[in-house]
């Protein structure tokens, strides 16, 4: 929920502090969520019960409707991209230092993936932690990062062992190799007609019998 105010107050400026039905339609979002969820108005006044009692949700009264909005730089004493970058995990799971880059993008702008890997680290080294980096998954290129405001990540984090990709996303992932295969032969294809053309015409020229 802190990640849905922190995000939407950088992306819907117009319509922000939230109205409990933007919260909740926020929080049911799909797109840029992982995991997905599915909460109602109860679920939602329970949780910001709790968060303004830690100073970290402001409710103001509108004309109409309570609206709320995030208190984390002065609850918990942290700088915007710090802000940003545990927003990003809490709403999209656990991700590279280049994926929380371009991830942050309208949240806060780093300069470079060491910007990034440097908060992070900030973050890390607080004590308790508030977020850790896991161990590289077999044939990953970069190690990922979670957050810690749930407490551990799940023991197959832990060991790094990569999250199971739905079948969905696998059957997708087939259809698309198997058009860039076709894609490959078609390209190989034409390229072996260019060859043979050329040597056909360098042929005709070099035939003395076909001189004027």
């Amino acid at each position: 929920m802190l990640g849905v105010l922190v995000e939407k107050q950088a992306t819907v400026p117009d319509t922000y502090p939230l109205s409990l039905n933007a919260l909740v339609a926020g929080c049911n979002q799909k797109s840029a969520r992982d995991p997905v969820m599915n909460v109602g108005d109860a679920d939602v006044l329970q949780a910001l019960d709790a968060l303004r009692g830690e100073s970290l949700v402001i409710e103001s009264s509108g004309s109409r409707v309570s609206r709320y909005e995030h208190n984390l730089p002065r609850g918990w004493a942290l700088p915007g991209a710090s802000v940003a970058l545990l927003a990003v995990l809490v709403l999209r799971g656990p991700q590279t230092a280049a994926e929380l880059r371009a991830n942050c993008e309208r949240l806060h702008r780093f300069a470079d993936i060491s910007a990034v890997e440097g908060f992070l680290d900030e973050l890390q080294n607080k004590s308790p932690s508030w977020v850790r980096r896991l161990p590289r998954a077999p044939g990953a290129r970069e190690a990922r990062w979670t957050h810690l405001l749930c407490g551990e990540p799940p023991a197959d984090l832990q060991a790094g062992v990569p999250a199971s990709v739905p079948d969905s996303a696998l059957v997708s992932a087939a259809g698309e190799l198997a058009a860039i295969k076709a894609e490959q032969a078609r390209l190989l294809a034409q390229i072996e007609e260019l060859r043979a053309t050329v040597a056909r015409l360098g042929a005709s020229l070099n035939d003395p019998s076909k001189g004027s």
